[in-house]
């Protein structure tokens, strides 16, 4: 099975990516979808960021199916949804008891769930009943092979594909460290380490992987940076970014484990005084076929 995510790792990032998705590609991907109730279908949804985000750009009633195989991410993802819409002033039901519906302004948002483990995609998701697919974060988690498959698969059914917030390999911590380049040579070996999805995982090669994959198909496609900007006084956020990024050198660059330790500390105690800022680069690709 491929790898997870933490929920709560997953609450605390929705505000960075909700801020950084280029909401220019949603536009796109918006007017693109003509039919009146258009379905989507988010691979790797997790707690239903994309959801909450995309959905309010699309501004007609709409469908979606999220796809992830952690069942307490799934449990989550629906919660935080019924929550939003709330805080938004709106219902949110459970009409038969087998979708969320949140009765937005300009029409309801029907939402369902399915377990799927996605290192099988495409095979097995219901691409028969959807008008496109997207996901978040997780194009350089797979590999090669993995994007090639879908996009051959997609491409079939003339199904445009969004994929947001794919790293870029462009990250900077401010202030300045000593061991910042060790760090990040670790860290970069880690992203592309295989992580279930049959093969090296594409890490910062995704955006062009995609963009490759999809214009042999005929498809445009559209690119825009989308990074993470993470001020001072978000500490918290920095702080787990840093002792992720340490966690993961240190995983391969083991000779220079006390460098990499001395790094983690100095960062930790840096974002606890509200000295440490970042920049995380990240792309976001949307592929729309051919018009007809």
């Amino acid at each position: 099975m491929a790898e997870g995510f933490d929920a709560d790792w997953l609450s605390l990032r929705e505000p960075f990516d909700a801020a950084a998705r280029d909401e220019g590609l949603a536009r796109i991907l918006a007017a693109h979808l003509r039919a009146a109730r258009p379905h989507l279908l988010d691979l790797g949804a997790g707690t239903g960021s994309l959801t909450r985000w995309l959905a309010h750009f699309i501004r007609k009633p709409q469908s979606w199916t999220l796809a992830d195989a952690d069942p307490d991410l799934m449990a989550r993802a629906f919660d935080t949804m019924q929550e939003a819409a709330w805080e938004m002033g709106w219902a949110a039901t459970w009409p038969g008891r087998k979708a969320l519906l949140v009765h937005a302004p300009a029409g309801a948002w029907r939402i369902e769930g399915v377990l799927y483990d996605l290192a099988g995609a495409p095979q097995g998701l219901p691409l028969d009943k959807v008008h496109a697919v997207t996901c978040t974060a997780l194009c350089d988690l797979v590999s090669e092979a993995w994007v090639e498959r879908l996009a051959t698969v997609l491409a079939a059914r003339r199904l445009p594909f969004y994929a947001a917030l794919n790293v870029t390999g462009r990250e900077r911590f401010a202030p300045p460290h000593p061991a910042d380049a060790l760090v990040a040579r670790g860290f970069g070996r880690d992203q592309r380490r295989a992580k279930g999805f049959g093969g090296p995982a594409l890490g910062p090669a995704a955006p062009a992987a995609i963009a490759r994959a999809f214009s042999r198909h005929g498809y445009a496609v559209h690119r825009a940076a989308s990074p993470w900007r993470i001020h001072r006084r978000e500490g918290e956020m920095a702080g787990i970014l840093a002792a992720g990024h340490a966690e993961a050198a240190l995983a391969h660059e083991r000779r220079d484990w006390a460098k990499v330790e001395a790094w983690r500390a100095a960062r930790l105690d840096q974002a606890a005084r509200g000295q440490l800022a970042a920049t995380v680069g990240h792309e976001d690709v949307l592929c729309l076929p051919a018009a007809t």
